[in-house]
């Protein structure tokens, strides 16, 4: 079916219920959660949504955007008020706006934000458990925000990657990749001290950075140095892939900047 009319729609969730974006049996995904909310706003009206990238099971985001596809043209305060009322409570529409034509979401070019928020040491209160990933062993932070540094420019990341096809491109660049004390997600459950695993590029492999952040956290508790990162990230690598994925709760899709 074809579409008159398309709009950019931009959201919030918090992942943690769901697995990932995708549509899968049994298991409620976001764009299932989205296609179901959207029923509810237009009853009687034929829609169809892309998102702008697949995201992993129980990974949140501060902003992230589908487009929508429908023959009708909508008042766009309206449509954020009617959405949010039928959204359930971890899920949110921040702004829409009518494409121009021949806007595509998937096609355009994007700069991504993501976070991976982290503390160590005790145990953290059940309740961080959906935002911040608590690792009980001792980590040298230190030595990790040497490691993240390691990541950024141009690498070939065939190690960082699970599922690839004949057609994935592993040369990629990473602007920036820090890792500093978190003073963004605060909570008065949290610990008193965490930290922000803070990657900036134009686009990523499936689980590649929850991969980045398993090497780094071995480098923090001493199981690899920083020359492995190094040499995981040559043209020439072994390019036997990474088993160490951290888990998807603590990663966040902060920022996305469409050029």
């Amino acid at each position: 079916m074809k579409y008159s009319t398309s709009y950019l729609i931009s959201v919030q969730y918090l992942g943690f219920r769901f697995h990932g974006w995708q549509k899968q049996k049994n298991a409620m995904s976001l764009h299932e959660m989205i296609d179901k909310t959207l029923s509810f706003v237009f009853p009687d009206i034929a829609f169809k949504t892309l998102g702008s990238s697949r995201t992993d099971s129980k990974v949140s985001a501060n902003i992230y955007f589908f487009q929508l596809f429908i023959n009708e043209a909508i008042e766009l305060t309206q449509f954020v008020r009617c959405f949010n009322e039928n959204a359930p409570l971890d899920l949110k529409v921040l702004s829409s706006k009518k494409t121009e034509a021949p806007f595509n979401i998937i096609q355009s070019s994007k700069l991504k934000e993501y976070h991976y928020y982290f503390s160590f040491g005790e145990k953290n209160h059940p309740f961080a458990a959906s935002l911040l990933v608590g690792f009980q062993d001792h980590l040298d932070i230190e030595i990790m925000k040497k490691g993240a540094k390691l990541f950024e420019g141009i690498h070939y990341f065939h190690k960082y990657c699970t599922e690839p096809t004949k057609e994935t491109v592993f040369k990629r660049e990473i602007i920036s990749c820090v890792i500093e004390e978190n003073d963004i997600l605060t909570a008065n459950f949290f610990p008193k001290t965490s930290y922000v695993f803070k990657v900036r590029g134009n686009g990523f492999l499936r689980y590649q950075i929850r991969l980045m952040m398993g090497v780094l956290v071995e480098l923090g508790k001493h199981e690899k140095p920083l020359d492995y990162i190094i040499d995981s990230l040559k043209e020439n690598n072994d390019r036997k892939f990474l088993r160490n994925i951290a888990p998807g709760s603590g990663l966040q899709l902060y920022h996305v900047e469409f050029k």
